[in-house]
This record gives structure tokens, C-alpha cells and sequence, in this order.
């Protein structure tokens, strides 16, 4: 599939308006409209800043030193780079690091940076919130707000590769922190186009993982896009009761129909689909729910990602035993189901996804990184 220009891909509604001062990826439109009096060059100019930024991860416009200094004292006096900031940070002991970030409205959402061998991987929001009503998730405990805009994706991806060390780079994306990804699949679907362009992040499409709780409607849109993205399908239950206590959606979707839909972007994209599935205390993590998802998964290409439950102080869910896990995995194991148990990272910050923002929004003391 051909390339987009980066130029023609859109990354807001035109008619938002963020910030006092717009920012340069979230209301592109602005940018367009600061460059327009320089006649001929003022394309020109729109793809050096947009290359600065996004290309050279240069956030200074006094930096951008090809631009003409007029045009940089205009764009310093109207724009900013980013419209976001970071307005916390934690860093784990395995040097998993979590950024609060506050978006302009004083909205906050989270990204994370995972370091694991040679990856580095980015984790971003979709959402402000999340309205999908799961019982055991931070992100979704004060529900949704909005939605985020492309431009507002793209800018946790510079903040999370901000934090990179001059030998690193960012190698992996994962749609897995606050909201829904596919109930903001338009503005999801363009950032990411910037993200994979070469005149964008530079990143690889075969190295993005999007994660639903399992819209079928829109997991077919995705297969449909002609993406190399990989499917993550949040399933956390074998069967319709204890799934729809789990994740209310469930009554409107039903797990037949996420299925078919997962089996249906196999067919069109040939990416093997991942079946998240977080392991609770007592409740999902027995022998009968193992044989149950074993039976299910059995007879489809795919393959389980096992989460040991991530506590959050508020919610009365327990992590699994170790014993407990072994068990499941092998029973998953005699149907023939792969299966892998997800390493536990962050586990001496607020790891789980939404906890950071919890922890601002009811006033709990969230101390900086002790981190330089």
C-alpha cells in the first residue's frame, strides 16, 4: 500500500480549539494558517517544523535554525510545539517509566515507556477516561471524557521518546493505556499513519498492537484498513455470565461475535490475534475457566497473553498464585492453545493502567521520580 503524503494526513477537527496557544501537531490547521503569507515556501516551511518536531524531537522554535527568524518569532509568539507537558513522572525499578501528562484544559491522561532487551516500547492513551465500565480497571473509574486527538496520540509519543537515552530508540507502539482504542479508531488510525510514515516517527506498522475489549464492528474497520497492525482482543472470560459482570459491553456484543470478528481480521490481514486475558483471584483464574477457554480458542489461529491482576488499592480483586497460573497455562497447553504469561513491569510505581491519574484526581500524594 502507498504511502500517505504526511502533509495530507489530518490529525484534528479543524474546529477545536485546544489551547490559547495551539499546538503545532494538534491543530495543524494553525500552522497552515501562520505559514500561508509566505507565498511560496509556506509548505515549505510547515514540513521543517513538522520535521523538527517529529523527525528531530527539536521542541525549541528558537532551535529550529533553517526556519527564517521572522517566522520563528511568530510561531514562538502563537504556537507551541506540543500542546501537552509532562506533569508527572515514575520510574520503576526495572526502569519502566510512567508519565502523567496534562493536556491543555487541564485534563490528564497517562503513557507509559517500557524497556525489556533491545525494545522500547511507547504504551498510549486513546481517551480521556475510559466508558467501557470493566470492574477491574483504574482507567475506567471515573469514566470518559473525550476522545484524544490524533495530534494529542502523537504528542505521547515524543513525550515517552523524550525519555529515551541517547542510545535508545523507540522500536514498538501498544494501544493499551486509557480508553478504547476502537471507539476512536479515525483519530487512532491517523496518528498512527504519521507515526509509521517516514517523514513521520519513522516507526514500523508490524510493530504496533492495538487493544479493544472487542467492538466487532470496528475490529472488522481495522482488518479492512489494509494495516499490518497487530490485534489484541481483551477477553478476560470464557463464558457470557462472568465475562458481562467483568466488562459490560459484553451484553451488547456477546463473545461469539468478537470472536468471529477476531477470526475475520485474521482471514484479511493474515496477523495472528492476541486474546488478552487477566487472571483474578478466585474468580477467572480455576481449572473449569482454563478447559472453557482452551475449548474456545482451540480451533483458531491466536495466542494468550496471561495477566496476572495488577492491584489497585479501590478495587477488592486479588493477583493470582503462582501455582494458579501454571496450572491454567498448562491446561491451555493440552488443547493445543499457546499461550505466554505477561512479566509484570512497574511493579514498585502505579503500574496499572489509570492509577497515575487516579491518584492525581482524588488527591492522593503522587511523589516525583526519584530519577534524574
Amino acid at each position: 500500500m502507498n504511502s500517505i503524503p504526511l502533509d495530507q494526513i489530518q490529525t484534528a477537527n479543524p474546529s477545536s480549539s485546544l489551547s490559547p496557544k495551539p499546538g503545532v501537531l494538534v491543530e495543524p490547521q494553525a500552522l497552515e494558517a501562520l505559514a500561508a503569507p509566505l507565498g511560496k515556501t509556506a509548505k515549505l516551511r510547515v514540513r521543517q517544523v513538522r520535521n523538527w518536531i517529529l523527525q528531530r524531537g527539536v521542541l525549541e522554535f528558537d532551535q529550529m535554525t533553517d526556519l527564517p527568524a521572522p517566522f520563528r518569532a511568530e510561531l514562538k509568539g502563537k504556537m507551541v510545539p506540543l500542546s501537552s507537558l509532562v506533569a508527572n513522572r515514575q520510574v520503576s525499578s526495572d526502569e519502566t517509566e510512567k508519565l502523567l501528562v496534562r493536556l491543555s484544559g487541564e485534563r490528564e491522561i497517562e503513557c507509559v515507556l517500557m524497556r525489556e532487551e533491545k525494545r522500547r516500547t511507547a504504551c498510549v492513551s486513546t481517551q480521556v477516561g475510559c466508558g467501557m465500565g470493566c470492574v477491574f480497571c483504574a482507567s475506567g473509574m471515573f469514566g470518559v471524557t473525550r476522545n484524544l486527538q490524533a495530534g494529542e496520540i502523537l504528542e505521547q509519543l515524543i513525550h515517552v521518546r523524550s525519555r529515551l537515552k541517547p542510545d535508545e530508540r523507540l522500536s514498538h507502539i501498544v494501544v493499551m493505556g486509557m480508553g478504547e482504542p476502537m471507539a476512536n479508531l479515525g483519530n487512532l488510525l491517523s496518528a498512527l499513519e504519521i507515526a509509521c510514515h517516514p517523514q513521520g516517527l519513522g516507526l514500523s506498522a508490524r510493530h504496533v498492537t492495538i487493544s479493544t475489549v472487542g467492538l466487532p464492528d470496528r475490529m472488522r474497520e481495522l482488518a479492512d484498513a489494509g494495516k499490518k497492525y497487530h490485534l489484541a482482543v481483551s477477553l478476560h472470560a470464557p463464558d457470557e455470565g462472568l465475562r458481562t459482570h467483568l466488562m459490560p459491553t459484553n451484553s451488547k456484543t456477546g463473545i461469539q461475535n468478537i470472536l468471529e470478528a477476531a477470526d475475520y481480521f485474521f482471514e484479511k490481514t493474515g496477523r495472528q490475534v492476541t486474546f488478552e486475558y487477566i487472571l483474578l483471584a478466585g474468580l477467572n483464574d480455576g481449572p473449569r475457566q482454563a478447559e472453557q477457554l482452551g475449548s474456545l480458542l482451540s480451533h483458531r489461529k491466536g495466542h494468550v497473553n496471561l495477566i496476572p491482576f495488577n492491584p489497585v488499592p479501590e478495587l477488592e480483586f486479588r493477583r493470582p498464585l503462582p501455582d494458579a497460573v501454571r496450572q491454567f497455562r498448562e491446561i491451555l497447553d493440552s488443547f493445543g492453545v499457546s499461550s505466554t504469561v505477561r512479566k509484570r513491569k512497574g511493579a514498585d510505581i502505579s503500574a496499572a493502567c489509570g492509577q497515575l491519574r487516579r491518584e492525581a484526581l482524588i488527591g492522593a500524594p503522587v511523589g516525583p521520580s526519584p530519577a534524574p
